[in-house]
């Protein structure tokens, strides 16, 4: 069994947390206000075409209170990644795999890459000072 956190209980990350709860893991969501309320009284409900899943999870607002983790996975949408950097760095340690399930470009897309002509477009808007590839 895995301790798997979910950063982000939206329909990305609540449809992951039941996934992966009902596959044996103990698993974290990191959710706030109506969110953490409604799935710490009546847990997470995935509905599919041959019926609803439902699956129970542990909730976190402050996701330093969730311990270290064996995989983070944030599903949170782009432009709240800066202000979720530190929570998603206090869940586990350097050889934590950290998944970002986003849409789009990417902010560490053009990191590992050779220099190239012609340049890469600038994408600093996705990681805006660099926080979250430190």
């Amino acid at each position: 069994m895995s301790r798997v956190c979910i950063f982000g209980a939206g329909a990305v990350g609540g449809h992951l947390a039941v996934r992966l709860a009902l596959s044996g893991n103990e698993v974290t969501v990191i959710a706030r206000g109506a969110t953490a309320e409604a799935i710490n009284a009546r847990g997470l409900t995935l509905k599919t075409p041959s019926g609803n899943l439902e699956a129970r999870a542990r909730v976190c607002t402050n996701p330093a209170a969730a311990g270290a983790q064996d995989v983070v996975f944030v599903a949170v949408k782009g432009h709240a990644i800066p202000e979720a950097a530190a929570g998603i760095a206090s869940l586990g340690g350097p050889d934590t795999p950290t998944v970002f399930l986003l849409n789009g470009i990417p902010w560490w897309y053009p990191l590992g890459l050779a220099p190239r002509t012609p340049a890469l477009p600038d994408l600093d808007f996705l990681d805006p000072g660099g926080m979250l590839a430190k």
